[in-house]
């Protein structure tokens, strides 16, 4: 089905939005002629949007619809199938880290399915790809009541410390800072063990929740090692 006059709707009333992130989110709650459809016809005319618009502010507002749809588990498993190829268009760490936080939504109601997607980005040539396979996977550990076992969030963590990507390194710092939130016990040791393979700049992500002993104690380790 075509949905140019709803994309051209959605065009027009953010083409004449000025300012910032937080403007743009006050005027996504704006009613459209298709508002009040279906959520899966809203999705398809938001997914057409975004395929074919090369604008960051029109696929804000994209993701600021799946935002709005992240409480219902069937809305969010109804919309994995679709909205796991927008990651295609990601060209910055913005949209990247929103996809981020509907993903790992997704991921805790259907772990198979995404973490085997989240593994196939893990060795994608595209960076923003190889970053969303880590970030996805605990995200902000506090918006999160179930995450993926240790040995798997390692397990993609690991082929990435090398990475020469200066976001895949932030995404990686990131990872690591909130599995350890989430698994200090066994975070920790892991850490030590890999101690000399993270870059400075994922180290100093991973550290920032850490307590001052600990962080004085990897730091001296780093410079033994």
């Amino acid at each position: 089905m075509n949905y140019q006059s709803q994309v051209q709707e959605v065009r027009t009333h953010i083409g004449a939005v000025r300012g910032n992130v937080p403007m743009h989110r006050l005027e996504s709650k704006r009613a459209y002629s298709f508002s009040g459809l279906p959520f899966t016809v809203q999705l398809a005319i938001w997914d057409e949007l975004w395929r074919t618009e090369d604008s960051f502010w029109l696929r804000l507002h994209a993701y600021f619809f799946l935002e709005r749809h992240i409480k219902k588990e069937t809305e969010l498993l109804e919309m994995w199938p679709v909205i796991v190829h927008w990651q295609d268009q990601v060209n910055d760490w913005g949209l990247c880290d929103a996809l981020a936080k509907i993903y790992t939504k997704i991921l805790a109601i259907a772990p198979k399915e995404v973490y085997g997607q989240l593994k196939k980005w893990n060795t994608d040539k595209d960076p923003w790809k190889r970053r969303q396979s880590v970030v996805s996977l605990l995200y902000y550990s506090r918006t999160k009541k179930r995450y993926p076992a240790f040995n798997e969030i390692v397990q993609l963590i690991a082929p990435l410390l090398a990475d020469k990507e200066y976001y895949v390194q932030k995404g990686v710092g990131w990872a690591l800072r909130e599995l350890h939130t989430v698994y200090p016990n066994e975070a920790l040791p892991w850490l030590k063990e890999h101690i000399r393979s993270v870059s400075s700049i994922a180290f100093t992500i991973a550290i920032e929740k850490m307590d001052a002993v600990t962080i004085t104690e990897l730091k001296a380790s780093r410079k033994i090692k």
